[in-house]
């Protein structure tokens, strides 16, 4: 039986992290704790990438546009990380948004290859979203980028064994 899984080494990745700026205060705390994470596991600064988009209905348009936006490989990021928050209101506008905007991640990191870490909070209250930026419920923006490096090295990982031959 061959196991494989991903290190928690950012060393030489390279990350495209989308953000939205509705519900900035929780959205400004997920970033935080993605760009913390990434530091201690070994970021370059060069190689983070964030873009500021108005909501969380536009970032997969942005993430889109980093997956595909260069022609060459090695300007290519490693991992994507989408990070917002949806919070229920009084409508159905809530619902929909929630599921255009996850399979939106998916389709993105099926169609380019490159995965895609959702750290988009679909929340029932604003207190909820602020306990999971940074609360009692930890930081769901520092558990997205922990889980776009993980799937990094483990796509390399595996990519490399099929350039092996194997």
């Amino acid at each position: 039986m061959q196991e494989y899984s991903g290190l928690l080494d950012a060393q030489g990745l390279r990350f495209g992290l989308v953000v939205s700026r509705f519900n900035s205060r929780v959205s400004d705390a997920l970033l935080a704790g993605a760009l913390d994470t990434l530091r201690r596991l070994s970021a370059e600064e060069a190689n983070l990438t964030v873009v500021r988009v108005p909501g969380s209905f536009e970032i997969p348009q942005a993430l889109r546009a980093l997956a595909s936006g260069s022609s060459s490989q090695a300007s290519r990021p490693d991992a994507l990380i989408a990070l917002g928050s949806l919070i229920r209101g009084e409508t159905a506008h809530f619902d929909h948004l929630a599921a255009v905007v996850t399979r939106a991640l998916d389709t993105i990191s099926a169609e380019s290859g490159i995965p895609v870490a959702n750290g988009v909070l679909t929340c029932d209250t604003f207190d909820q979203a602020l306990e999971r930026s940074g609360g009692k419920a930890g930081n769901k923006g520092a558990e997205a980028a922990m889980t776009a490096v993980e799937m990094a090295r483990l796509l390399a990982e595996i990519g490399g064994l099929e350039n092996e031959g194997r």
